[in-house]
């Protein structure tokens, strides 16, 4: 079983007014085959949670630790953590001119493992792998994210998912900008690799759409830089009737 464990977590980053706070003291355990939503207004935190857990050298961490099956994931480069078994799939993935997505996907796959996948087996798995994400073969020679419509980006982010198989998976607003048929595709996707993995979890969102395909084990309301509260999927069916308010109102 894998674990991953944040205490305490305060994170902050620089403006030009000086360093700003963003994650004001996080407590937050996920171990394998766990789903944790993590749902809150903008500006509340959560993808600053995502992007320092994956190493992002914006996010100055001022105090507290994550540990990643007793590792100090704090002290790792951002490759270390890949390695390790964290994914994270950016809510705004960039592009890469000059690079196609078979070269792309081929060489992270060799950079996690240590050696380059054999050849004939990998093409086997890319294609069936897009086969189930209903992407058309002429995909893989497209370069990374260019020219790529939204739904086009979040379906390659969950590719690289189901050929990389991490530990940990952090979806950061993957069912954004996805219509109906597209959000049930992707959610198809991180539902079958949890399956064969095992994986745990870490899924960030504003609406509970994306969770009636994905469905959390618990749901952390994440309001100005701290978890407000915290429950199983109750929770945000109630979060969908009411919204956010009475956690702002009340200053948390």
């Amino acid at each position: 079983m894998s674990t991953l464990e944040i205490k305490d977590l305060q994170v902050s980053i620089e403006t030009q007014e000086g360093s700003k706070p963003i994650l004001k003291g996080v407590d937050l355990t996920i171990n394998s085959g766990e789903i944790h939503a993590v749902m809150g207004p903008n500006g509340s935190g959560k993808s600053t949670l995502a992007y320092t857990i994956a190493g992002h050298p914006r996010y100055q961490v001022d105090g507290g630790s994550i540990t990643f099956d007793g590792q100090d994931v704090l002290e790792m480069s951002v490759d270390e953590r890949a390695r390790a078994g964290v994914f994270l799939a950016m809510q705004y993935p960039v592009e890469i001119p000059g690079v196609t997505v078979s070269n792309f996907l081929r060489t992270a796959k060799t950079a996690i493992d240590g050696e380059a996948p054999q050849l004939r087996p990998w093409i086997s798995s890319v294609r069936e792998a897009m086969g189930e994400l209903r992407m058309d073969s002429s995909f893989s020679e497209r370069n990374v994210n260019e020219g790529f419509s939204g739904g086009e980006k979040k379906r390659h982010e969950i590719l690289q998912l189901e050929l990389l198989q991490p530990r940990l998976a952090v979806l950061d607003e993957t069912d954004s900008g996805l219509d109906v048929d597209a959000l049930r595709i992707v959610s198809e996707g991180v539902n079958r690799v949890k399956g064969k993995t095992d994986m745990g979890v870490l899924l960030i969102t504003h609406y509970t759409r994306i969770l009636r395909y994905i469905q959390p084990d618990f749901v952390h309301v994440f309001v100005d830089g701290k978890v407000a509260e915290q429950g199983g999927k109750e929770l945000a069916e109630r979060l969908e009737d009411e919204g956010y308010d009475r956690y702002l109102k009340a200053g948390v």
